[in-house]
């Protein structure tokens, strides 16, 4: 199993694969007609090799399908900018059906836009799109493209697919604040995944992802809670195993546990992901624990 992913742009080319195999379905509950190109060849190798195969596609189908949703709700509540954190080969701003005046700004390191941009050379985007190559740990960087962010947008939603399991809990709270730190950014949607469920990725793939340089690091114990002490309170919570359920997604063997109600405290040692609406702190009522939407999207 030794070099299957050999960096973390290699872990985009993955995702994309099962994003593939999704939109191939007859039954499909999102079409991305570019995600086969995206993943070429080299993603296809590492989906067939990694022992997350094809039963685990759930989870990447039914996390698609709530930042989708996610999406689509902050733009017909008013959001006027999208930016994408850790962009990797996310194709929204070619496939969704968004408003021609939409700015969209995808950030992640140069490799993987440089490939992106070559694959999709003759696409157009559905609204304005920017790419910014920049890495998300140059703080001075990432803090000044937040700024014109804040500057350029009434209302913008940022949206982090798959990146932070990838950080250490500081880095993840000084993103937070970085982010709850600028006026024009309200809204922010993230997935996270429990103690349990890390543990459970780490004796699968650990190995794998330690030898790309990306480990799985993030999984706050609180659960979603994480996020008030860097300014954003939780307002939905949507379980990836329950998503996948509505979406007739799951293998047989999970389809039972998904009917078990969901915890509304921390998940300990549960396997449990979800995707969150964070929105920032002081724009609202801080919302308690209890209160806090726990069904997807519709």
């Amino acid at each position: 199993m030794e070099n299957v992913v050999r960096d973390i742009s290699d872990t985009a080319r993955w995702v994309a694969v099962y994003r593939a195999r999704e939109s191939e379905r007859p039954d499909a509950v999102f079409r991305d007609p570019y995600a086969r190109a995206l993943a070429g060849d080299r993603g296809e190798q590492i989906a067939n090799a990694l022992p997350l195969g094809q039963q685990n596609a759930w989870a990447w189908t039914a996390r698609t399908y709530l930042f989708d949703r996610h999406v689509t709700q902050q733009i017909a509540a008013g959001a006027d900018l999208v930016l994408n954190l850790a962009a990797g080969l996310d194709a929204r701003p070619y496939r969704m059906d968004l408003p021609p005046s939409l700015r969209w700004i995808e950030v992640d390191l140069p490799e993987i836009l440089d490939y992106k941009e070559q694959v999709l050379a003759d696409a157009k985007p559905r609204c304005s799109l920017e790419r910014v190559r920049l890495d998300l740990f140059n703080v001075d960087a990432r803090c000044g493209l937040f700024a014109r962010v804040g500057r350029d947008a009434r209302r913008a939603v940022v949206i982090a697919e798959g990146l932070l399991i990838y950080l250490m809990p500081d880095a993840v709270h000084a993103l937070g604040r970085d982010l709850a730190a600028i006026s024009g950014i309200e809204q922010w949607i993230v997935d996270i995944v429990s103690p349990g469920l890390l543990r459970m990725l780490q004796e699968q793939m650990g190995d794998i992802v330690k030898q790309a340089g990306a480990p799985y690091l993030f999984a706050p114990p609180e659960g979603p809670m994480f996020f008030d002490a860097c300014g954003w309170t939780p307002v939905a919570v949507s379980s990836m195993l329950k998503a996948a359920r509505k979406l007739n997604r799951l293998p047989l063997f999970l389809r039972m546990i998904a009917m078990l109600p969901d915890s509304t405290g921390p998940q300990g040692s549960r396997p449990w992901s979800a995707v969150c609406l964070l929105a920032k702190s002081h724009t609202q009522t801080a919302t308690p624990a209890s209160a806090v939407t726990r069904n997807p999207p519709d």
